[in-house]
C-alpha cells in the first residue's frame, strides 16, 4: 500500500464510559497512498461527476443524484439492486434545525450486526421513503427481504469550501478489531422513529493503533465511499464496520469556514 505521509497529529473523540474523550492520533493523508479500496480498507476515494445544480435544493439531488449514486454503488459493489432513501445535508443551516444534522464528532461506525433485519423489518412496515426507494428498483418489499445479501455503501462528497472546519476522518477497518467496537442504541435519528444500533469505538489498547486517513481538499468531482455494514461479513466475523469521524483540522485553523457536505446511503441487495 505505500508509506503514507502525516496529515496532521490532533485529538478526535473516542468512546469513553457514557460519553466521549479525546485521544492524539496521527491521521495519514490517504492521497499519498497507493491504493486503498473500500473493500479491503472500508474506503475509498473515488473521482465522481454529478448534474446536481443546487446541493441545498433536495428536489435537485433526488432528482439526479439517487440515480447516480445508485449506478454508482451497483457498478462498484456488483449488486443486483441498489436502494435509497434519502440523504443528510451537513451545514450550519441544517445543523440548526436538528444537532444530529451537525458533523459528528465522536468515532463510529454506524451500524451494528443486527442492521440487515432492522432495515428489512422497516421495509416491510412501509413509509413514502422505502416505497419511492423500491419503486425506482422494480421490486418490492418480499423481494427485497429475500436478499441473500444485504451491504451498505455510503458515499461522501464536499460541496463547500476545499478547506474547512471538521473535515471526515476514517479508519482502516483491519486495524479496528472487534473488541474495540461497542453498540450503542440510537432510539431516534434527527426526530425519526427508527431505532438502531450504532458502533462506538473505544481507543486501541496500549502498543495497538487505528490507523486513520483523510482525503484533504476533497473537491466536488470527488466522493469517498465506505463501507458500515455487510451481512455476509457479519456472519462470518469479518470487520464490516468502517469507524470514521469529524475532527478539528489543525492545518486549516479555528478561522476555516463550516463543512458543507452530503451523504447518501445505498442499501445494496445481492440475491
Amino acid at each position: 500500500m505505500g508509506v503514507a505521509e502525516e496529515y496532521c497529529y490532533t485529538p478526535i473523540n473516542y468512546m469513553a464510559g457514557m460519553g466521549t474523550a479525546p485521544v492524539e492520533v496521527s491521521i495519514f493523508d490517504g492521497r499519498t497512498v497507493d491504493h486503498l479500496d473500500w473493500q479491503t480498507h472500508g474506503f475509498q476515494l473515488l473521482e465522481h461527476s454529478s448534474s446536481v445544480n443546487d446541493w441545498d435544493n433536495p428536489s435537485d439531488v433526488e432528482a439526479h443524484y439517487y440515480p447516480e449514486i445508485t449506478e454508482l454503488a451497483k457498478k462498484l459493489s456488483g449488486a443486483d439492486h441498489a436502494l435509497i432513501t434519502g440523504h443528510i445535508a451537513r451545514n450550519p443551516a441544517q445543523a440548526e434545525l436538528h444537532a444530529d444534522y451537525a458533523p459528528i464528532q465522536f468515532v463510529h461506525s454506524d451500524f451494528s450486526d443486527d442492521y440487515g433485519q432492522r432495515l428489512i423489518d422497516m421495509y416491510k412496515q412501509g413509509t413514502p421513503e422505502t416505497a419511492r426507494a423500491l419503486a425506482a428498483a422494480g421490486i418490492d418489499a418480499q423481494e427485497m427481504a429475500r436478499a441473500s445479501r444485504i451491504l451498505i455503501l455510503q458515499f461522501w462528497r464536499n460541496v463547500g469550501p476545499q478547506a474547512m472546519d471538521l473535515p471526515i476522518a476514517f479508519a482502516d477497518a483491519q486495524t479496528v478489531p472487534r473488541a474495540d467496537t461497542h453498540p450503542v442504541h440510537v432510539p431516534s435519528y434527527a426526530g425519526g422513529d427508527f431505532a438502531f444500533d450504532t458502533l462506538g469505538v473505544t481507543p486501541p489498547p496500549s502498543g495497538a493503533s487505528h490507523h486513520w486517513y483523510v482525503f484533504p481538499r476533497m473537491e466536488v468531482h470527488e466522493v469517498v465511499a465506505f463501507r458500515t455494514f455487510d451481512s455476509r461479513m457479519a456472519a462470518q466475523g469479518e470487520p464490516y464496520w468502517t469507524p470514521h469521524s469529524a475532527f478539528s483540522d489543525p492545518n486549516v485553523g479555528h478561522d476555516a469556514p463550516a463543512r458543507r457536505s452530503v451523504e447518501a446511503r445505498a442499501t445494496c441487495l445481492f440475491y
